[in-house]
């Protein structure tokens, strides 16, 4: 049986979903949904604190909550592949490898992957889904070492962590990411089944290994209005940084 905490929490989630509680929009103090749900303060902030690790609502104490996002919003604040996260949100996400290949790594590659130009290195392009609606496109490049295990999977594979983990036991342990925007172009527009010139989300990330070695890096492009995405900071803990449009 859930914990009240744990009732109320999935409450606020569907009140959230069907728009009760519009984003950018304020929760109900907590002394009004103390009342609500005939509980004590401490067991709203329970609830409370499982949305605002979800990246749903904001965090500021001392006032009402603000309404970030609904179920699709992922948060930087743990390392989870896609699949992962959808799997956790309650949607059904999909993957289809378009093509991939070996080639020799760029001047970029060598340094996001920490080898020497001209090294093997693999490249995959990838559609992700959600809920049946093409979301996210993944261009990843693997280093060498990397290349074998991936070739293996199925090109309808859900979850690439995953299935890397159970395969060989790896772990992408730390992630750096870099956001900002760009025009979907000829190839985006076809796979996502957008317009040409349409705004695209793009994260461009690099994964490493426990111990700090590079396994990937990628650029990845949402489809706008699809997916948001929530930064957790604090004065004592800022992980977000600001970086000139020319990175």
């Amino acid at each position: 049986m859930a914990a009240r905490h744990e009732e109320i929490a999935d409450a606020l989630r569907q009140a959230i979903d069907l728009g009760e509680y519009p984003v950018g929009g304020m929760l109900p103090t907590e002394t009004e949904l103390s009342a609500r749900y005939a509980v004590s303060r401490g067991t709203v902030r329970q609830a409370v604190a499982a949305l605002t690790a979800e990246g749903r609502i904001g965090s500021r104490q001392g006032a009402r909550r603000v309404v970030l996002g609904s179920r699709r919003s992922q948060s930087f604040a743990e390392l989870r592949s896609f699949a992962q996260w959808a799997k956790a949100m309650g949607h059904t996400a999909t993957g289809r490898v378009i093509h991939q290949f070996r080639r020799p790594a760029t001047v970029e590659d060598a340094q996001r992957l920490q080898i020497a130009p001209g090294e093997e290195v693999l490249q995959v392009l990838r559609v992700r889904g959600l809920d049946g609606e093409p979301v996210l496109l993944e261009r990843n490049v693997y280093a060498q070492w990397m290349a074998d295990a991936v070739e293996r999977l199925p090109a309808e594979c859900e979850s690439v962590v995953q299935a890397l983990y159970d395969d060989i036991g790896m772990i992408f342990a730390y992630g750096e990411h870099v956001i900002d925007a760009v025009a979907a172009g000829a190839e985006d527009a076809r796979l996502l089944d957008i317009r040409r010139g349409s705004p695209l989300l793009r994260i461009r990330r690099m994964t490493t290994t426990p111990a700090g070695r590079p396994i990937e890096w990628s650029d990845d492009r949402y489809v706008s209005g699809t997916v948001s995405f929530a930064v957790a900071n604090s004065i004592g803990s800022n992980p977000l940084a600001r970086q000139s449009g020319q990175s």
